[in-house]
């Protein structure tokens, strides 16, 4: 069996872009996440939280990530798969994905996104 904890489309206000006026004005970010960590189904059958990832713990890391301004969505990105493999080395795979929900590119659409999964 296989345990996935997921993260769906969280909303932030963070200050990422190219241009220095998108740090400086920032925008709304979602991002979502899952992980696979086999591991963890010790703590969903022992009903004990300390034996698997809490969504809390992966919600306070892409907080704190998407908090550091960075030029590119991309890199916000791994900078959150590299916090949360060091955080829980059982996890196994995953995904990630930052979405930037008005980007700056003269066209209408529901956001600009990126996704980085792993292994």
């Amino acid at each position: 069996m296989n345990l996935t904890v997921s993260v769906d489309r969280l909303r932030l206000f963070a200050r990422h872009g190219v241009s220095d006026q998108e740090r400086r004005v920032g925008n709304i970010f979602e991002v979502s996440m899952s992980v696979d960590c086999p591991a963890a189904m010790q703590g969903a059958e022992a009903d004990d939280l300390s034996q698997t990832i809490s969504y809390a713990d992966l919600v306070e890391i892409i907080s704190s990530e998407m908090a550091v301004p960075a030029r590119l969505i991309e890199h916000a990105a791994w900078r959150i798969v590299r916090r949360v493999s060091a955080r829980f080395p059982a996890v196994t795979a995953g995904s990630v994905t930052v979405s930037k929900l008005t980007p700056p590119c003269g066209a209408e659409m529901a956001a600009a996104s990126v996704t980085l999964a792993w292994p």
